[in-house]
This record gives structure tokens, sequence and C-alpha cells, in this order.
């Protein structure tokens, strides 16, 4: 019969040789372990958390209304453009702007969240 394989035990490095903030298995490369800093990232950790679900139910709310308008507004089937009718020329386009519009938005206010979050950590 063949032998078991050895286990071998895997363990990480002792806190005082760690360089980073771990919060929540959120690395934070160069910050020296500190209770600042902890509750610093879990700020930052909230706002960005905000910040998406925001984003989120505003985008929804968006897309909801645009399809309800098209939905709701029978004319826009009888306006062509081209061999198409506007309605599906809506479905078909005016989302991803309204994509873009938004992921452009979250981007740079979670930029912005992360610049302040570093100039509170820096000032420390």
């Amino acid at each position: 019969m063949t032998e078991a394989p050895r286990r071998v035990r895997v363990t990480a490095d002792t806190p005082d040789r760690r360089s980073s903030v771990h919060t929540r298995g959120i690395a934070l490369p160069g910050a020296p372990i500190d209770e600042a800093d902890a509750v610093f990232a879990r700020a930052l950790m909230r706002s960005q958390l905000r910040l998406a679900l925001g984003t989120v139910a505003g985008f929804v709310l968006v897309v909801v209304a645009l399809a309800l308008t098209i939905a709701l507004i029978p004319e826009t089937d009888e306006v062509l453009i081209g061999p198409l009718p506007l309605s599906w020329i809506l479905q078909a386009f005016a989302f991803y702007p309204v994509i873009l519009v938004f992921a452009v938005l979250y981007v740079r206010t979670a930029a912005r969240n992360e610049r302040r979050y570093r100039a509170l950590r820096d000032r420390e």
C-alpha cells in the first residue's frame, strides 16, 4: 500500500513582521499597523459601499424610467428613423450612454473618496 502524503502546516507572518493594515481582508500596503489606520480604512470601505449602493439605485431608477417612458408613450412607435420605430432605437441605444454616465460618475467619486482617505491618513 502507498503511504498518505505528509501534511504541511502553513502559517502566516507574525503581526509584528507585517507592514500593512489588514481590515476585513483588505491590505493597505506601506502603512504601519495602527488602530487609527484601521478606523480610517473601515470608514473608507463604508463610504465606498454607500457610493456603490447609491450608484446602483440611481442607475436602476433611470433605466426603469426610460423603459416606462418607452412602454407608456405609444407615439414612439409611430416615429420612424429609417425603417425602425423610435422605440426600438431607444431600446437599442439609449441605455449605453446611461451606463457610461453612471460608470464615469462612480469612478470619479470613488477616486475622490480614496484621495480624501489618503489625505486623512497622511495627516495623522
